[in-house]
């Protein structure tokens, strides 16, 4: 469902497909496409009329050794599947049938797993930085990584086609990275498993995101709210923490998606993602100030 709002806003819409929603613009006429009507160009994606504009300006020898060289049309124009949500959660279930090997899962998982105090040195002797991501692959029985990986796929398949399959890896790697931060400083000797961060992530994005192009949101807020009381409740044993910080940082990643939309701002955009990361990193450097 949607509000008068989005309705009226035609920008929100693909222009050759109007029922069609979409955040992607066509890097030549900064018009919306919807993902059947993008042809990969050599920095983004353009419509069909540019391309059919770009193709008439060629010189015969251009077209001969685009035919020469370049890919299939095939190959670049119409896939709108989401792949990078189909690709998270295979591994992300290679990941757990591994972890039931006998005499190898448990290292598996135990070396996947997020615990804050890996991450210092002087505290532990180790450093393993890589748990601050690898936490999302980790999950402690069916129905969490079920749940988990439902989840992904119901958003995913709406929310990647929206935002390309770039920014939508970005945001769910910033996404776990920010519900890690937010073990290390809020639950600082907790072990965690789980792709929850990543996925309340989602969450934050496409309200933003929704909110910005004028969409009705009010059916996924209610989802989003039951979901983070849960982790509230006692004898849950849900990690709150890295919900809180998976929504916040996917909210303020959807922000910038939201505000850095044109090509022209392409370079903002990477920029304040970046931007981000260090932020995120940086507040690593806490918790030794707090906890030893």
């Amino acid at each position: 469902m949607t509000s008068p709002d989005l309705s009226r806003n035609s920008d929100n819409f693909c222009y050759r497909h109007p029922d069609r929603q979409s955040f992607v613009l066509c890097q030549r006429c900064l018009r919306t496409i919807c993902p059947e009507c993008q042809t990969q160009a050599a920095v983004g994606v353009i419509c069909p009329e540019c391309l059919a504009d770009q193709q008439k300006a060629q010189t015969p020898a251009q077209r001969k050794a685009e035919r020469r060289w370049a890919r299939p049309r095939a190959l670049t124009a119409t896939d709108s599947r989401p792949l990078v949500t189909y690709a998270i959660i295979a591994i992300t279930a290679l990941a757990f049938l591994v972890g039931l090997i006998p005499g190898v899962g448990e290292g598996v998982r135990d070396t996947l797993a997020f615990w804050a105090p890996s991450l210092y040195p002087e505290l532990t002797g180790t450093f393993e930085p890589w748990r601050l991501l690898t936490v999302s692959l980790v999950h402690g029985s069916f129905w969490h990584i079920g749940l988990n990986m439902l989840a992904l796929w119901m958003i995913g398949r709406s929310l990647e086609p929206l935002l390309g399959r770039w920014r939508f890896l970005t945001l769910y790697v910033l996404s776990t990275l920010g519900g890690s931060v937010a073990v290390s400083l809020l639950s600082f000797t907790t072990p965690v498993v789980g792709a929850s961060g990543a996925i309340f992530g989602l969450f934050g994005a496409l309200i933003v995101i929704g909110r910005h192009i004028g969409a009705n949101i009010a059916g996924i807020a209610i989802i989003l709210a039951v979901n983070l009381a849960i982790g509230f409740i006692p004898g849950f044993n849900v990690s709150w923490q890295a919900h809180v910080g998976g929504l916040v940082v996917g909210a303020l990643v959807g922000l910038i998606y939201a505000r850095t939309r044109s090509i022209r701002r392409r370079p903002l955009q990477i920029g304040l993602l970046i931007a981000l990361a260090v932020v995120l990193l940086a507040l690593l450097l806490v918790p030794p100030a707090l906890f030893f």
